[in-house]
């Protein structure tokens, strides 16, 4: 009887890592299917200048190794689409993803199939190769001059990161808008969620659309996750803090609402939590992080990746793309000049 294996990932710069993990994947099957994400979608989650490699040449690259039988290439940020055509038998990833953050998993474990987390051989890391190739030069987006002040270079450094948003990132940016605003206009809500700054982040986001950020208009559902406080202490104390932001999600998401989950990181367990539990409630998903946000970005269906490894830069656009997001959104919901 055969057995269809199914992973996925960007591939940009295929190193003996990835090579070992494919062939202990078709080990456990009779054919392994290898999801790939477009070029744009890698842009989405890994930021500007990536992939280094089309989609096109990855694939045939992974065609050429004795251990893949096909490859698929998807535009999504996430293989979920793609998993449910296909209906493998055996789902795998990385170990660095804990099955509860795996992207289809529910659905094959449903189906009677299994979710596998391989350990990941070490001392291979694409991120690791990149920062050779880049002269282990730190990752910012436009280095300022330098300068004597700290307040000429942390104000160069914000205008030389806004600019490069506005080059590269004002198509995404109206992507989440229109999610947003679609959110709304199907009497749905938007759930927020963050850590620390974030965490203030959500509160004001929500703030504006509840009641306004320029002009009058009706009053928007938004609800930031990070203002309970007997929800905020009894949670962590009755479970783990890791479930903050996910019960709250299983508690208030009905199918069809939004989540925006923000993590400068994009690493936090509680958020990533929060969107596992968000996906599992048919919520849409939109992502805010910064340039090592992938694992966020992986698993959103919309997401800005702050190119930016600074948490104060990455704050201060994250609220700079919210603010867009208020007025985009605002001007499809305004009351009509009398």
């Amino acid at each position: 009887m055969e057995k269809t294996v199914f992973t996925n990932g960007c591939f940009d710069i295929i190193h003996p890592g990835h090579i070992d993990l494919l062939t202990r994947a078709r080990s456990l099957g009779s054919r392994l299917v290898v999801g790939i994400n477009s070029d744009e979608s890698v842009r989405s989650i890994k930021g500007t200048g990536r992939p280094f490699i089309g989609q096109k040449d990855r694939r045939e690259i992974l065609l050429g190794l004795r251990s893949v039988d096909e490859v698929i290439i998807f535009d999504e940020l996430t293989p979920d689409r793609l998993i449910r055509e296909i209906k493998p038998d055996i789902l795998v990833k990385g170990g660095d993803w804990q099955p509860n953050e795996i992207i289809g998993a529910d659905f094959v474990l449903a189906n009677g199939g299994e979710v596998l987390s391989l350990p990941l051989v070490e001392g291979f890391s694409s991120s690791a190769f990149i920062e050779k190739i880049r002269g282990n030069m730190p990752d910012r987006i436009g280095q300022p001059p330098s300068k004597n002040s700290v307040i000429d270079t942390s104000l160069t450094e914000h205008l030389l990161l806004i600019t490069t948003i506005l080059d590269t990132m004002c198509p995404s940016i109206a992507k989440c808008a229109e999610l947003i605003a679609e959110t709304f206009k199907n009497g749905k809500k938007l759930l927020l969620c963050g850590n620390g700054g974030s965490a203030a982040d959500a509160q004001h986001i929500a703030a504006e659309f509840v009641g306004r950020y320029e002009a009058e208009r009706v009053a928007l559902p938004a609800i930031a996750l990070t203002t309970d406080t007997s929800a905020l202490t009894a949670i962590p104390n009755d479970y783990n803090f890791d479930r903050v932001f996910a019960r709250q999600v299983d508690a208030l998401a009905n199918d069809g609402d939004c989540l925006i989950a923000i993590s400068t990181s994009g690493n936090s367990p509680n958020v990533i939590a929060a969107v596992m539990s968000a996906r599992a409630k048919d919520c849409k998903v939109i992502g805010l992080t910064g340039a090592g946000g992938k694992k966020l970005a992986g698993l959103c269906d919309a997401c800005i990746a702050v190119p930016s490894s600074r948490t104060a830069r990455i704050q201060e656009a994250h609220i700079t793309i919210a603010h867009i997001w208020c007025e985009i959104v605002e001007s499809r919901f305004c009351k009509p000049d009398k």
